[in-house]
């Protein structure tokens, strides 16, 4: 029984280990969302599976050290804990080997599983997590659920089924996107490219969206309420990595999207947060909020 009625957000997927040249991080882009909003004072509540294995007493070790609930993360007594091989270019620039056919692959439904998404603020998933039929079916179930459903389109080749993107895309009440993906959509639609407003519109027709983010790096990114679209710069950092950058920013966004606060509000709280985790090391480094306020506060000037 789920007793806590605080605000709190759901994040369904991939909970593993980031195999870098330095080290290992926890990560997967929905915990990386989870970690982030946790640090933003949203309560969170990670939906995953790990293995019976030392990388997965590791993982659940960690994530209660950082005061996160492991309630709803379960364990496998077969597959292993998932992990990712990382690497980077001279840009700072990550590219991934996903290991297949691990835990988080096989994310069971259960029965308390209904009331804790029906009573969340909102529910995070993305694209990757479909690459196996277990945990895809388990989503589609937990999607029946959710009053706010938050899609987070993370395309890693080649685990990319764009026939069930398209049936995501058209559950969502908000998806969040690059330039690049917004591309890669564009062409399994068999539309071209014109710009970016005709792009998103196209999107909101054919998906009855109400709401897309468009990020787009050192570019800044844009948010489309139904007709309205809001434009925000990037706050421009020293860059350490991008590993979960994204995710930050989603991270930020949300923090404010579910206090229902205004859309410069959200987005300024969006670009920072992403920027603040640029300018550091992994996606879930750690950091008080005061000092994330600091942050925002001191480059408030650059994104106004």
């Amino acid at each position: 029984m789920i007793t806590n009625k605080s605000n709190y957000v759901v994040c369904f997927g991939e909970v593993l280990w980031d195999i870098f040249p330095t080290g290992s991080r926890a990560g997967g882009a929905p915990f990386n969302v989870a970690y982030n909003l946790f640090k933003m004072g949203i309560d969170t509540k990670m939906l995953s599976r790990i293995g019976n294995d030392e990388l997965g007493h590791r993982l659940l070790n960690q994530i209660q050290d950082w005061g996160i609930t492991t309630d709803f993360i379960q364990v496998d007594q077969e597959k292993a804990t998932g992990t990712v091989i990382a690497d980077f270019d001279e840009h700072g620039e990550a590219a991934y080997d996903i290991v297949q056919d691990v835990a988080w692959d096989y994310i069971q439904p259960f029965p308390e599983h209904k009331e804790l998404i029906q009573n969340s603020e909102a529910f995070v998933f993305g694209s990757l997590i479909t690459r196996n039929e277990t945990s895809r079916n388990t989503l589609l179930e937990l999607l029946e659920y959710s009053k706010f459903k938050v899609f987070d389109v993370n395309f890693r080749p080649p685990f990319i089924d764009f026939e069930f993107i398209k049936k995501l895309l058209h559950k969502a009440d908000l998806v969040k996107m690059n330039k690049a993906e917004l591309r890669t959509i564009l062409e399994y639609l068999g539309e071209e490219y014109i710009d970016e407003d005709t792009s998103i519109r196209h999107l909101q027709a054919y998906f009855d969206l109400n709401e897309i983010v468009l990020t787009k790096g050192s570019k800044g990114a844009r948010y489309f309420v139904g007709n309205i679209a809001y434009d925000f710069p990037a706050v421009h950092i020293e860059i350490a990595d991008t590993v979960g950058s994204g995710d930050s920013f989603l991270a930020g966004f949300l923090s404010k999207r579910i206090q229902r606060r205004s859309p410069e509000e959200i987005m300024k709280q969006a670009t920072s947060l992403g920027a603040f985790i640029t300018s550091k090391s992994g996606a879930c480094p750690d950091y008080t909020y005061e000092e994330f306020k600091a942050f925002r506060e001191k480059n408030s000037c650059k994104t106004s």
